[in-house]
């Protein structure tokens, strides 16, 4: 029983092409092989440390919240789960690419895709570039952008349930 080549999960395939240009490399341009090998070594150790993060987050996720916990807070109809979920938004920081692992383990844990959608909205607001923001556009411009960015993370999220979960819509 040999493995054949469709058994081979698609997300390996970057993976075996990566290395296959490593090694042609090698043996064409040496010099060039160790500066690339070089610059990959160097964005290995920066995101490391993120990755190590996601991997304590995920982990004190599973240990602390239950689905249960979850769906108490963020189940359910009612203002007080959005709210969460934009001041959440908007107090995240770090990278976003942070935030995939650890909001696709609250997804499995029930958290609905609308809120997600919100949560990932509202990271656009930061609440340490508003003073840069009123010094170029005015207060009343920024006030007025953050409330409709608020307003409209709110409504795509409500949106996106009743089309993924709502009559007619994809399950």
């Amino acid at each position: 029983m040999g493995l054949r080549l469709r058994e081979i999960p698609k997300s390996w395939y970057f993976l075996f092409f990566v290395l296959i240009a490593y090694a042609v490399l090698f043996f064409v341009d040496f010099s060039l092989f160790v500066l690339v090998f070089n610059f990959f070594l160097d964005i290995l150790v920066k995101i490391l440390p993120v990755f190590i993060l996601v991997f304590i987050l995920m982990g004190l996720t599973n240990y602390l919240i239950s689905p249960r916990f979850l769906m108490r807070h963020l189940g359910g109809r009612g203002f007080k789960k959005w709210f969460f979920v934009v001041i959440g938004g908007i107090l995240s920081t770090g990278p976003i690419y942070m935030w995939y692992p650890l909001l696709a383990d609250l997804r499995k844990k029930g958290l609905r895709f609308g809120l997600i959608a919100c949560f990932l909205y509202n990271r656009a607001i930061k609440i340490p570039l508003l003073p840069v923001a009123f010094l170029y556009f005015g207060w009343r411009y920024v006030l007025v952008l953050s409330f409709v960015m608020i307003f409209a993370s709110v409504f795509q999220g409500i949106l996106l349930d009743r089309i993924i979960n709502g009559k007619g819509g994809v399950k």
